[in-house]
């Protein structure tokens, strides 16, 4: 199984510079409506107004481990900022709660369908990938691969 995880993630890390394939969207005003693993809804409408963090990942990334707390910081310490983890993996929900234990975070996370994820989104081809919607509805910036503080000050800062 490790040498399957470490494969897996090889190919993840390889697709990353791949160009999207044919036929994936990001669209122009995104919409993502889940539900969060402690079963609140989210809307990503409902967030006008705050720049939004939509963050794919998965509990055998570890960029997206080295991430997730320069994320939750910078979420937690901007008022104008909210964020959204989406689990990008078929894992029982029960796991990715025990991860979470281990890897606390101050945003919502919710599990996407990695054979349909989030019709407004690119499929990743890259863990991790990281949207900022900017407070009007629009993308503001899309990373492939990990991101710093630094990174979403930049970002959020352009706009």
């Amino acid at each position: 199984m490790k040498r399957f995880t470490a494969v897996l993630a090889l190919l993840l890390a390889v697709g990353a510079s791949a160009p999207a394939f044919a036929g994936s969207t990001d669209a122009a005003k995104p919409e993502l409506r889940t539900t969060t693993l402690d079963g609140k809804a989210f809307d990503l409408a409902k967030h006008r107004g705050h720049y939004v963090v939509v963050n794919f990942w998965a509990t055998w990334c570890h960029p997206c481990i080295q991430e997730m707390p320069d994320i939750s910081h910078f979420v937690a310490t901007h008022r104008n900022v909210d964020a959204i983890g989406l689990a990008y993996e078929s894992a029982r929900v029960e796991d990715i709660k025990t991860f979470l234990k281990k890897h606390p975070v101050s945003y919502p996370i919710a599990q996407v369908d990695v054979v349909h994820p989030p019709a407004d989104f690119a499929e990743p081809r890259g863990l991790p990938t990281t949207y900022v919607i900017a407070p009007d509805g629009s993308i503001a910036k899309k990373f492939v691969g990990p991101i710093k503080i630094a990174d979403l000050k930049h970002a959020i800062g352009s706009h």
